[in-house]
């Protein structure tokens, strides 16, 4: 409820510096350098720091801003009208009584919130204050994370986590790139990939980095995790050379970073304009279930108690109408009473009578309500079935007010991949032209040794099919985004290929990839590695295979393929496409779809995940078209997304189709179980 943290913040600079003067991109200065002078005018922006504030309260704010969320509680509002009542006019009750356990409430609910807001203060410092490891003046220097600045030049070492939102400069990697992790952020433990600017990622020590002379030019802050559009200006004798900045050059605040040994990148989104921070919920006071339905209860009794006070009041005045009876002893009215106006002194006896039986709703309840949260979430801490073995952390209670959600759920929303399965994907079967090919022993993506045969099933393939079950195999090893490591052990990844002594284990931010690749290696072609551009896969007559990749067209979930330019050793351009059938065969103008298609309805039917591949080939003449389309939309800043997609709409048109695969992700031991 309520609008978030960034409309807030757009529209009060807005309304500070004027509609006519707010730009929708800001430019970061790389470690606080001017540009060169005649390229570009210097404009010094202000930025908040690196300070994060995740608590509700202040000191000062404290005590009005916790009266007035707990008496926005109806029941809380209720009990202090009753006392005000009960102070303002002569009633049968003291004050005491309804005043006394309304403050005892408040003063136990103002504790509770009051103490975990502490906890949420401590945990803040502690963040705050941690130690950060920024680059000036060619040497290293520690600050404190508060201290950061926009356009400050980071140093970050393996298994750290990111202190605010940066870009990529350069890494230890040889090929410039890192790998990062971002379950704090979005729950995927799987390693993605980042890339380096090109320009800047051969400056790999302190000194080199300080002579970074570049501008950024980025959109403003924005919630959305997969989303930056930006550009970097990198000066080259005062000759700005301009290159774009996207997702995958952006590291996340909360991020790790993995299997790298270090990294240095800039500063562009500080503290509370972090993607991180623009996703935190609201802090606003939650509402539970019970919570609700206790206040839609408290409404009903209180129609019931006006409706007892009207009557009562009702039949009163009907009682004293009669002149014949006497008025009682103790109960007598004073001439001041009498002068009053009568519907003055019904709306007095109203009052009354509302306070008589106010008791219909019970102040205790509430008490023993906040007593049972506060306690419970102990229990919930303390709870020996909720015990990680693994890790040895207990459950973390960091609000008890919405403990009773916990027994209030009733539909379970989850996705499938990773959280159902197990997220180890095992190559299970391609298909080429209607022709199926089975890799032998492959258990749980792991190959077995001696298993280098291929099945085919159906008919026979025919002459031209070495051809194109080659082109095919040659596909898959060139249409991804996997890395090569050359170490024994890989932080989370349990992927090999085995060379005599040596081993390289494949890493990708998609597990889907890792396992075609690994397929395509039982199936005779093996991919090496990608070096200076040229990515090496060794084929079936053990000779190693090199061609130059030209552009990478990402995966993205709107599209649901993703797509390489490549040029062979011969000269001669493919565009090799692989993404969801639904995308392929929409875009296919020739080869066997009919027996594909049947194929991977047969696959889907059975639980596995169906992709297909597709290729086009590519004459200089069309690739330098499609190098002016994506040039011109990658250097945008405004509808980036919207020029990029455009130009892979025309790029990834009148393919042929060459097959399809089937990849098999297990259910995890017990997750039907577990979610009923």
């Amino acid at each position: 409820m309520g609008m978030d943290f960034s409309t807030l913040r757009t529209l009060i600079s807005r309304y500070c510096v004027g509609e006519e003067n707010w730009v929708d991109s800001r430019t970061v200065y790389i470690g606080h350098k001017e540009p060169p002078p005649g390229t570009e005018a210097f404009i010094q922006q202000r930025f908040p720091d690196n300070r994060i504030v995740s608590c509700k309260y202040t000191f000062w704010n404290f005590i009005p801003k916790n009266m007035f969320e707990q008496f926005r509680r109806v029941a809380n509002f209720y009990f202090l009208v009753i006392f005000l009542v009960q102070l303002i006019i002569d009633t049968p009750t003291s004050p005491i009584t309804s005043g006394l356990p309304l403050f005892f409430v408040i003063t136990v609910t103002a504790i509770k919130q009051g103490y975990e807001d502490w906890l949420r203060h401590k945990a803040d410092k502690a963040v705050n204050e941690c130690p950060v490891q920024v680059v000036q003046n060619g040497k290293i220097i520690c600050k404190q994370s508060r201290r950061l600045r926009v356009g400050d030049v980071v140093l970050v070492k393996e298994d750290e986590t990111f202190p605010c939102d940066l870009i990529l400069l350069s890494s230890s990697r040889d090929d410039g790139t890192c790998y990062v992790t971002t379950a704090s952020l979005d729950g995927e433990s799987s390693h993605k990939t980042y890339y380096a600017v090109q320009d800047t990622k051969a400056f790999t020590t302190e000194e080199e980095v300080s002579c970074i002379h570049a501008t950024i030019e980025c959109e403003q802050p924005q919630p959305d995790l997969y989303k930056f559009v930006g550009r970097i200006n990198v000066y080259m004798n005062n000759e700005p050379v301009a290159r774009p900045l996207g997702s995958e050059n952006l590291l996340l605040r909360g991020a790790t970073l993995k299997n790298t040994e270090h990294i240095y990148a800039v500063a562009i989104y500080t503290g509370m304009e972090t993607k991180m921070a623009l996703n935190y919920q609201s802090k606003s006071q939650k509402r539970s279930a019970v919570e609700k339905s206790m206040n839609a209860y408290l409404v009903v009794y209180l129609c019931i108690l006006i409706s007892k006070a009207v009557i009562n009041t009702g039949l009163k005045y009907l009682w004293q109408s009669d002149p014949n009876r006497d008025e009682p002893w103790y109960n007598e009215r004073t001439d001041t009473e009498r002068q009053r106006h009568i519907l003055i002194r019904a709306f007095t006896d109203f009052l009354a009578f509302m306070v008589l039986f106010n008791y219909i709703i019970p102040v205790s309840m509430y008490v023993t309500v906040e007593m049972q949260k506060f306690l419970g979430s102990y229990f919930i801490m303390w709870d020996d079935e909720m015990l990680d073995e693994e890790l040895g952390e207990r459950a973390v209670v960091n609000t008890s007010d919405l403990n009773e959600e916990l027994g209030q759920v009733e539909y379970v929303f989850t996705d499938k991949t990773g959280t159902l399965t197990e997220n180890n994907m095992e190559f299970i079967e391609c298909c080429v032209d209607g022709h199926v090919y089975i890799p032998h022993a492959i258990c749980n993506g792991q190959v077995m040794p001696g298993a280098s045969s291929i099945d085919m099933i159906d008919t026979s393939p025919g002459p031209d099919a070495r051809e194109r079950e080659e082109l095919f195999f040659r596909a898959l090893c060139l249409c991804h985004t996997v890395q090569v490591k050359e170490e024994e052990t890989v932080d989370g990844i349990k992927h090999g290929i085995h060379q005599g002594k040596s081993s390289s284990f494949y890493i990708s931010s998609s597990p889907d990839e890792v396992a075609l690749v690994e397929g395509m290696k039982r199936l005779g072609f093996t991919y090496l590695r990608l070096k200076d551009g040229q990515m090496e896969i060794l084929n079936r007559d053990d000779e190693v295979e090199r061609f130059e990749l030209l552009e990478v067209l990402t995966f993205d979930s709107v599209r649901r393929r993703m797509s390489v330019i490549v040029r062979a050793g011969s000269g001669e351009m493919y565009l090799f496409c692989k993404g969801a059938d639904s995308s392929i065969f929409p875009r296919v103008i020739k080869g066997k779809v009919e027996q594909v298609k049947a194929r991977v309805e047969l696959n889907a039917v059975e639980g596995l995940r169906t992709l297909c591949v597709a290729y086009r080939p590519l004459s200089p003449e069309q690739y330098q078209q499609v190098c002016h389309q994506l040039s011109g939309a990658k250097l945008a800043l405004q509808d980036r997304d919207k020029q990029l997609a455009e130009a892979y709409d025309i790029i990834e048109r009148d393919l042929i189709l060459l097959g399809a695969t089937a990849v098999e992700d297990r259910l995890q031991e017990k997750a039907a179980d577990t979610i009923e």
